[in-house]
């Protein structure tokens, strides 16, 4: 049993971790009481998320110790950005645990878990992307048609921006890009399993630099140009981006790759220049802005998505409040947005300027009522359009189907299963807060 916390990196990683592991006889489980083995991929961008992980460690502690009365065993491994981070830490914390693997060693799992035994305890927290590009297993055509007709890519991993809040580079290493023939024959691999939509993941996945077999060095853009033209493949997206990689050449890339979804996620963090360059963003406001107003002249129905922080040492009231005009100008789908939280070892952690909770807690109500409003009025536009649904499993309801517009909004309709992995034009009627409901132009969906 995998799970899986944080970014979409991290869900790859899981699905991968599986594949490595059927090899040696595991089965996927979702029930806990049913698993010989429980992984923790975890994340260690904000405080929540790493103590969130200590405490189900707690909760794994008992169940292994109620195992093991009854004679069975079950190992527990932590993966993932705690595991690179606090490795050690881990082991010392908690004595249930048997293995401690970095993101990118844990194509060397099946190797550790079979010299853990006997109470021997192991950490592997050694940087080697290459390695684990290379060692990446291939998933059986049923693996992947049990995962759905939309999937996950990596093209590059690490990064190298150092921004002061971010441990990503202390706990993926420095950017590397994926060679070009090996995502190529991955998404072929996909596509000709039942996948209809790739999205390309990175930590700073439009800082891609890959080789081809001639060693030529290709961006973002060539490479989606290429995959566009795979057969079968219907969909292509990418995340998550930084604005100082946003080339030229991608942007057009949304004008004339009709593959390529008008959604981009492109995290801003703030709109005060200030805080920008104390964060050690390498761009501005204008910058952001820039980038925004070249997007929508490439393709004006692209819907914005981004990433907040408030409440960064020493955000004043005045930087806040650029940050809710840098919002109110642009107008974004959706986004995502957290208090400031300090993380050992970086920068921003060090200094003595840190804002009270009560002021970033009264921030962070103020620019997610902002958000939430402007991600109501997007869906609520939406309602009256005619739309390409993607549609990836049935809904909640009998006779109902779910699937995700270009926009990445979640869209329910009644229709067959046999609609299940093809686009169909849906005309939609109502918009929820969190999903859009619609209703077949035509019976048929597009092959």
């Amino acid at each position: 049993m995998v799970k899986s916390y944080g970014c979409q990196m991290n869900v790859y990683d899981a699905t991968r971790m599986a594949d490595l592991l059927g090899r040696e006889g595991y089965a996927e489980t979702q029930n806990e009481d049913d698993a010989d083995l429980v992984i923790l991929n975890t994340c260690h961008i904000r405080e929540k998320a790493a103590e969130k992980i200590y405490s189900e460690l707690g909760k794994l502690a008992l169940a292994k110790r109620a195992r093991d009365a009854e004679g069975r065993e079950m190992k527990i491994v932590v993966a993932g950005c705690v595991a690179q981070a606090e490795g050690e830490e881990v082991l010392k914390r908690q004595r249930a645990v048997d293995v401690v693997v970095g993101p990118q060693s844990y194509h060397r799992l099946p190797d550790l878990l079979r010299q853990a035994k006997n109470g021997r305890r192991l950490t592997d927290t050694e940087f080697a992307v290459d390695d684990k590009f290379r060692a990446l297993p291939n998933p059986s055509r049923a693996q992947i048609r049990a995962r759905g007709v939309a999937a996950f890519v990596t093209v590059q991993e690490g990064c190298d921006k150092f921004c002061s809040f971010c441990v990503v580079p202390y706990t993926r290493g420095a950017e590397v890009s994926r060679p070009v023939a090996d995502v190529l024959a991955e998404t072929q691999r996909l596509v000709d399993a039942g996948v209809a939509e790739i999205t390309l993941i990175g930590q700073n996945v439009n800082a891609y630099r890959g080789a081809d077999q001639a060693g030529r060095e290709w961006g973002l853009a060539r490479l989606l140009e290429r995959l566009a033209q795979i057969e079968g493949l219907a969909r292509l997206r990418y995340t998550t981006s930084h604005p100082v990689d946003m080339t030229q050449a991608l942007i057009d890339a949304h004008e004339s790759i009709p593959k390529l979804m008008p959604y981009v996620h492109l995290p801003a963090q703030s709109g005060s220049d200030r805080v920008l360059k104390e964060m050690n963003r390498k761009h501005g406001a204008a910058d952001y802005l820039d980038i925004v107003r070249r997007l929508r002249k490439a393709r004006p129905d692209v819907a914005m998505s981004s990433d907040f922080i408030v409440g960064f040492p020493g955000e004043s009231d005045a930087d806040f409040e650029a940050t809710m005009a840098l919002v109110r100008e642009i107008g974004f789908a959706s986004s995502f947005s957290f208090k400031y939280s300090p993380r050992p070892g970086t920068p921003g952690a060090a200094r003595d300027d840190q804002i009270d909770e009560e002021a970033k807690s009264e921030r962070l109500a103020a620019l997610q009522a902002l958000l939430d409003e402007q991600r109501r009025a997007f869906n609520d536009a939406a309602v009256g359009r005619e739309i390409d649904v993607l549609f990836e499993k049935p809904g909640r309801h009998e006779g109902q189907i779910a699937g995700k517009s270009p926009y990445l909004q979640a869209v329910h309709v009644e229709g067959p299963l046999e609609a299940i992995g093809r686009e169909a034009r849906v005309k939609i009627i109502a918009a929820g807060p969190n999903s859009l409901a619609g209703r077949l132009v035509s019976e048929e969906a597009k092959a």
